[in-house]
């Protein structure tokens, strides 16, 4: 009688629907509930797993090839993974990269989030477009004991995003200067010497590198927590208001956001820029509303027109929330769309310089070709000065 050579699953991914996906666990073991999306980057997994926009998710990378450049502590966005877990098609292998300091799987166990490999990534991600982001439990046992139905009955519990205020656990606790600009070879990160503008950044989970591009166009940048007041931005005296990415309902975060912002744009002209959550919250606050989306967008390679120059942009995004641009009061533009499904991308009031965008032009990870966008921003605060 032949023996069963077939090594035994030690992780398990387990649908609310009951559908599972049985692989090899790394990373940290123990068990997780979350959202679960898709990524189609081709690069930038530690970045990715260190977005604070992704609290509350587990991650399917698309693209097979993940762990193959290890991790160092440059390209994280926030000092701790934040993503709950992630799922990928082949183990990581040993990092072959000059950068890397350390292998993902041991970086994710130290850190506590765990992974499983061996998917049939392409299965599950038609699954994802076709049914909608499904809450999921993920497990992770080194001698492969699961108890089925309790996942099953974890993921179906699992309250889901909507309605979910999560700025608030991402968002820092108190409020810091930051110079840093970005990566530039052969000097690496820089500071900002002889900045021109005084910006206050609202975190409401901000990616570091978000904030090297302000730093970068001559931003000296003060960062508050999502909860700031009016008063406590003002007192700043800044010469533009900056409006982060983060996690979770905008609608939720729009409780304590929204009248924030109303008070600054009744209070004060100058220039505001919004990125992803941030550009939620605007919406909100110029009246607009936001909707959830089947599965989101989150990937490097999203194409993004501009509707007012014709160009087309090759953007990183990741929100699984999205401004209703049929909700636009008058006074309101809408002045870039996706062009995978014709969604907001991009507002700006008709008379002001207050706008903002879906997308991430900070290219972390990414391309590069939204970086005018900050350029942008500078310039309407020199025009104030």
């Amino acid at each position: 009688m032949a023996l069963d050579t077939q090594p035994r699953p030690t992780a398990c991914l387990a649908l609310a629907d009951g559908t599972l996906f049985y692989g090899h666990g790394f990373g940290a073991t123990g068990e997780t509930t979350a959202e679960l999306c898709f990524n189609t980057a081709m690069t930038g997994y530690q970045e990715i797993m260190t977005d604070p926009s992704y609290a509350g998710q587990v991650v399917t990378f698309t693209f097979p090839h993940i762990g193959n450049v290890g991790v160092n502590a440059d390209d994280d966005e926030t000092a701790d993974p934040v993503a709950e877990g992630m799922v990928v098609k082949w183990d990581p292998t040993e990092p072959s990269n000059w950068r890397a300091t350390e292998n993902l799987a041991h970086w994710l166990a130290s850190r506590g989030r765990i992974a499983i490999g061996g998917v049939d990534t392409r299965r599950l991600t038609r699954a994802i477009r076709q049914q909608g982001a499904p809450h999921v439990a993920l497990a992770h046992d080194p001698q492969g004991n699961f108890d089925i139905a309790a996942l099953v009955a974890r993921a179906r519990g699992f309250p889901g995003l909507v309605g979910l205020d999560l700025a608030r656990d991402v968002t820092c606790a108190q409020s810091y200067r930051w110079d840093e600009m970005r990566w530039a070879w052969p000097e690496g990160y820089t500071r900002q010497a002889e900045p021109r503008f005084k910006v206050v950044a609202i975190d409401y989970g901000a990616k570091r590198n978000i904030l090297r591009c302000l730093a970068s166009v001559g931003c000296d940048v003060t960062v508050l927590p999502a909860t700031a007041t009016t008063d406590e931005v003002l007192a700043h005296a800044p010469d533009g208001l900056f409006l982060s990415n983060g996690p979770g309902d905008p609608a939720a975060t729009g409780t304590y956001a929204v009248p924030m912002i109303r008070e600054i744009l009744d209070q004060s002209d100058m220039p505001l820029f919004g990125i992803c959550l941030g550009h939620q919250m605007l919406a909100l606050a110029l009246g607009a509303k936001t909707v959830k989306m089947n599965h989101g967008h989150h990937g490097a390679n999203h194409p993004v027109k501009d509707l007012e120059t014709g160009k087309v942009e090759i953007t990183s995004m990741n929100h699984g929330f999205a401004v209703d641009s049929q909700s636009l009061p008058e006074g309101v533009l809408e002045t870039h769309v996706s062009l995978f499904d014709g969604s907001n991308c991009g507002i700006r009031l008709s008379d002001r310089p207050v706008y903002s965008v879906q997308y991430h032009p900070e290219a972390s990870p990414g391309p590069q070709d939204s970086f005018y966008l900050f350029e942008r921003f500078a310039r309407e605060m020199e025009k104030r000065a």
